[in-house]
């Protein structure tokens, strides 16, 4: 399995970046290699508000994303607006949210972000709007 570049969010603000190779939304737990090190870190689903799954570490501090569904879009799934309690609006598409489940999958509407998917978890959503 190709390992995926990922940015991890605690619930209390903290960011890892690294790769992983064993992530699942059914499991409570995941080990991260953050970049630049040679030891694993084992990392609780639980003590977390996000997995951003990326392109590349750098991002673009000045791209803005889009938030609306555009003409022509097909997004699979149904829309939606999550509010997360640090009060980051995330817009996309998912196939599954429950609240009572774990965390769910989010598929960002703008295709030219650099999230190519983010794991949501329950603990760090604060409201879910769909449209």
């Amino acid at each position: 399995m190709e390992p995926s570049k990922i940015v991890v969010r605690y619930l209390d603000g903290r960011i890892l970046k690294g790769t992983t190779r064993n992530f699942s939304p059914l499991k409570p737990t995941f080990q991260l290699l953050p970049g630049g090190r040679t030891t694993l870190v084992e990392v609780s689903v639980s003590h977390l508000k996000a997995v951003f799954f990326v392109r590349d570490f750098l991002g673009n501090k000045l791209y803005r994303e889009r938030k609306k569904v555009a003409e022509g879009d097909k997004p699979q799934g149904r829309l939606v607006e999550v509010t997360c309690r640090d009060g980051e609006v995330l817009v996309g598409s998912t196939m599954g949210y429950d609240p009572g489940r774990p965390g769910f999958f989010l598929h960002p509407i703008d295709p030219k972000t650099n999230n190519t998917k983010i794991f949501l978890t329950s603990a760090g959503v604060a409201k879910v709007r769909y449209f």
